[in-house]
């Protein structure tokens, strides 16, 4: 019988200078879309998955985004004596259990694979997922959800898996795919941010990983690779050519790549529309721009 999936590491350890000046004093992980912080949409998916162990990989200067994760008595007072039932309910959500979430640091910017390296003893020797709380993912059925679901027949590793245009490819890890149809992809191989026209098919790694604890040994064996890092994908390769057990996921959603100006603004806007009470106001202020965007051409 498989080990559930409990415990996930979030790498929260970056500096966002994409988004300086605002991350000069706010960890980029607590910046708000629509109403919620980024690492909200990424706890509520991992909770969504059966997640019930929280580890935070994180740096100099995340103070907030830790203590977004405490109580707060005294707004929860106020908010009781005014009788404001549903924001109390909202800010209950927010709250985590003592000793849910752990936190490790990574005192050197030594790339993503590196970060999952600094939370090895509180893996251990258990299969785990990784989270990047700058892909967020809309989706009917959470992301994670629907990975730990197929996890569950095939075991081994796992990653997301999204179709990318060609000349988009060289941005991201390219997975080495038989053509064949179907969610779940046996991986032959990955290539990181390949050249123009060599990459081997249109499906990209995005920041969804289920992996087992042998990905935690070859992270610790192998050399800095790509801009001096510790890559993942190089201990994923590993995984690949040692037991052949890594596979993609096509998963059914909107990815959103919120760790870029433009990504955050168009999920903000699509994550806006979808709310009730935000939708035709907001709809009828687009209509509107465009509209004058199109008078002045």
């Amino acid at each position: 019988m498989r080990r559930k999936v409990t415990k996930a590491v979030f790498p929260v350890a970056g500096m966002g200078t994409r988004f300086l000046p605002a991350t000069k004093s706010v960890p980029k992980e607590i910046m708000t879309l629509v109403d919620r912080p980024l690492i909200q949409y990424a706890i509520d998916e991992a909770r969504a998955a059966g997640i019930t162990e929280f580890i935070f990989v994180t740096s100099r200067g995340k103070g907030a985004l830790e203590d977004y994760f405490d109580r707060a008595p005294e707004l929860e007072a106020s908010l009781k004596a005014k009788g404001k039932t549903a924001l109390l309910e909202v800010l209950e959500d927010t709250n985590m259990d003592s000793g849910a979430i752990a936190y490790v640091r990574q005192h050197q910017a030594l790339g993503l694979g590196h970060a999952v390296w600094c939370a090895r003893h509180l893996i251990g020797d258990e299969p785990f997922a990784v989270l990047l709380p700058d892909d967020v993912i809309a989706a009917d059925t959470p992301c994670l959800q629907q990975m730990v679901e197929a996890y569950e027949e095939t075991g081994g590793n796992m990653i997301a898996a999204m179709e990318v245009a060609p000349h988009m490819a060289s941005s991201y890890g390219i997975m080495d795919v038989p053509p064949t149809i179907g969610r779940s992809l046996q991986m032959r191989g990955m290539v990181e941010k390949p050249a123009p026209g060599t990459q081997p098919s249109n499906l990209a790694a995005i920041g969804r990983y289920i992996l087992s604890p042998d990905v935690m040994r070859h992270l610790g064996e192998i050399k800095p690779g790509a801009g001096g890092e510790i890559q993942l994908t190089d201990a994923i390769a590993r995984e690949i050519a040692e037991k052949q057990n890594v596979y993609g996921y096509r998963f059914d959603g909107q990815r959103y790549d919120c760790g870029s100006k433009a990504g955050f603004l168009q999920a903000t806007v699509a994550f806006g529309l979808a709310r009730s009470e935000l939708h035709d106001e907001l709809d009828d202020f687009l209509t509107d721009l465009m509209a004058q965007r199109q008078a002045a051409q």
